[in-house]
């Protein structure tokens, strides 16, 4: 790594943290709050519209039922927080929905439940971002224009913000948190307050348009159906909610106490802000629909359809523009930085994973900021990759949602079922009895409702996209079978080697020092090779023009190095064959030998001399890894350019306690 790039990577996340730093990045409710919830509280922002989008197919008549939608919703919301506040008292480890399938109905069922939530936290960041491009579009046209750009740059810098640490992430997103919490309330309590105790008349600039219904007949089982797909995307309100249960230990102690009171204020929040924007955009007309252009009657040329809470704010705040601002800026952070629940949960489940050899290892290290680099930076390239591939279209994106996060809700609550019955079998305390029962009666509720909800969203939104998430769900979960099945057969090999193969000493070393010209990296080399005292030691070059290997041997010769040059000759002018074959013929004759290769190679200081130096080392070392009884040795020679980068990384790496007089880079 260059001095540019490490000033570069320096200034962008800060000095790293020790490890020994760890709980110095707990967090205080305060700021767990909009670490953890920011998902969930912008949902308030889409979820409403999604429900007006669905009931407007059947024309504005519909829209009487959005309330009753709502409070479905609101009661679905209740159930699920009170479910999971039972799963952070009895699950604080941050394993989450995971842990829960895993322990109480198997390995399968854990490993569903990771692949569900996975695929929904990578739609989280796309939907949230995507969603705050379409706000933001409303007041900024340039934006609507150019919103996938919009949305990458959006995922790349709310990644680069959580590759700094949860704790600063959790500051960053405290502030347009909370203003979006009372700016909203604030505007909800004031249109209200108009409409009810003032008797001013607040009216959306699309309450004067109609609908035209792409079916304005619906009757008895289609309106059913509409309702319960409206119904289902309206509990997009319930995303983010598992995510505090996966994030537990990055709670300040009492961790689960800690938790459970943030979920508690997530739930009262965000059905406090849904009930409210449902019942004040039906007071004053407001419409979202699918096409405005379209689907709005008496909507004029060129009409750009603004979101419900844009509609809201404008109506509420008529004559007082700044408030209009206001509530348009902090919706649109609320929604960009919702993501930043996914880049919490995402990584920590993903080192859950990982450590349980379900994903690549590389995802459980912490990087310099004590964050999970890996599984956030991989995050952010998936969400960008669905942003792209879709568009950046809420509507398409969000029928994808919802599916992952009601199957980990479902298979979590049974889990936890049976978690409580397994307890009660043994346990004798009344008191602890009785406590045991009513969580195990509030996670049956939220079993059966989940469940419900879930069977509501296949059967709505199945044929409308939802199936791709399966998809997505079935070949994540393979994968990471895989990916088991691969770990595990490497440990059965490395811990059970046979006893009469590897183990058995060799009874000879046949070192090989390879030769391309007699220089001062090939002498190094064969210094070495005769310091390692092998039974035998021969150098070798090959012969891929004849002028300039008759000038070796004859230099060879020369020299005061007292060991014979092989020449292996070499037809079609390669270097790699001739080597393995005379390698493999060794090995033939000598079985029980062990073959060690001496490749003098070049230590260089810029990216660029790596393409001019070392290609036919490189070649040939890929090659003789893979062949039995051979040791690959490489001497390394130190070109002048490499002697700053040197320095550069002595300094860098070198911890301040040891310094001391007269260290030097010999002494190294």
């Amino acid at each position: 790594m260059t001095k540019v790039s490490v000033g570069a990577k320096r200034l962008l996340l800060g000095r790293p943290f020790r490890s020994d730093r760890l709980g110095h990045t707990l967090l205080p409710k305060r700021i767990a709050l909009p670490v953890f919830a920011s998902d969930a509280m912008s949902s308030v922002a889409y979820a409403p519209q999604e429900i007006f989008l669905v009931l407007s197919v059947a024309g504005i008549s519909a829209f009487a039922f959005a309330p009753w939608v709502a409070l479905a919703v609101a009661v679905v919301m209740v159930v699920v927080v009170a479910s999971y506040r039972q799963n952070v008292h009895a699950y604080p480890s941050g394993g989450g929905d995971y842990e829960v399938a895993t322990v109480n109905l198997g390995p399968n069922a854990g490993l569903t439940v990771a692949a569900a939530l996975l695929v929904d936290y990578v739609l989280t960041v796309a939907v949230s971002i995507t969603s705050a491009a379409e706000n933001i579009g409303s007041a900024i046209p340039f934006v609507h224009e150019h919103k996938v750009w919009f949305c990458v740059l959006a995922i790349a810098l709310i990644a680069a913000v959580n590759l700094r640490g949860i704790k600063e992430s959790g500051a960053v997103l405290a502030i347009p948190t909370y203003a979006f919490i009372v700016g909203v309330a604030v505007m909800l309590v004031w249109g209200f307050i108009q409409i009810f105790v003032l008797g001013d008349s607040v009216e959306a600039e699309t309450s004067d348009y109609g609908i035209i219904a792409e079916n304005d007949s619906l009757v008895g089982i289609a309106m059913v159906f509409l309702i319960a797909r409206s119904f289902s995307s309206g509990c997009a309100a319930l995303t983010g909610v598992e995510a505090i249960s996966n994030g537990v230990p990055a709670f300040r102690k009492p961790k689960s106490r800690n938790a459970a009171s943030t979920l508690l204020m997530l739930g009262g929040f965000s059905i406090i802000l849904l009930l409210g924007i449902v019942l004040l955009a039906q007071e004053i007309g407001a419409k979202y629909v699918l096409d405005p252009t379209k689907d709005l009657a008496g909507a004029p040329d060129g009409y750009q359809q603004k979101s419900i809470l844009a509609q809201i704010a404008e109506a509420v705040f008529h004559g007082f523009p700044p408030g209009f601002y206001l509530i348009a800026t902090v919706t649109a952070l609320i929604l960009m930085l919702a993501a930043n629940t996914a880049f919490n949960g995402f990584p920590v489940l993903g080192s859950v994973l990982a450590q349980d050899r379900f994903l690549p290892r590389q995802l459980h290290t912490r990087g310099d900021r004590l964050a999970f680099s890996n599984g956030i930076v991989f995050l952010a390239l998936v969400a960008v990759g669905f942003v792209v591939a879709f568009g950046a279209e809420v509507t398409s994106l969000i029928q994808l949602y919802i599916v992952g996060v009601f199957v980990s809700f479902t298979l979590s609550q049974t889990g936890m079922v049976r978690h409580w019955t397994r307890h009660l079998k043994t346990e004798t305390d009344p008191d602890a009895r009785a406590r045991m029962i009513r969580s195990r009666i509030i996670n049956a509720v939220g079993m059966v409702m989940t469940g419900v909800v879930l069977v509501i969203v296949l059967v709505t939104k199945f044929t409308a996209g939802a199936w791709m998430a399966i998809l997505a769900m079935l070949v994540l979960f393979v994968v990471m079978k895989l990916i088991h099945r691969h770990y595990s057969s490497v440990e059965r090999e490395l811990e059970y080697a046979d006893e009469g193969g590897d183990e058995v000493l060799p009874s000879r070393t046949h070192s090989i020092v390879l030769v391309s010209s007699l220089h001062l990296p090939t002498r190094r080399a064969l210094r070495y090779a005769r310091a390692t005292r092998p039974d035998v030691l021969e150098a070798v070059t090959v012969n891929v023009d004849d002028r300039n290997t008759r000038k070796l041997v004859a230099e060879w010769e020369d020299s005061d190095i007292g060991m014979p040059l092989k020449v292996v000759a070499s037809p079609y002018r390669e270097i790699t064959r001739p080597i393995i074959t005379y390698v493999r013929r060794l090995r033939r004759e000598s079985p029980r030998d062990v073959v060690t290769v001496f490749i003098p190679e070049y230590v260089v200081g810029h990216w660029w001399e790596q393409i001019l130096h070392n290609q036919s080392a490189l070649r040939l070392k890929t090659r003789l890894l893979f062949e039995p009884g051979v040791m690959v040795t490489s001497v390394p020679w130190q070109l002048t350019s490499s002697e700053n980068r040197g320095k550069r990384m002595q300094s860098q790496y070198v911890a301040p306690g040891d310094v001391r007089r007269g260290f030097t880079s010999e002494d190294q």
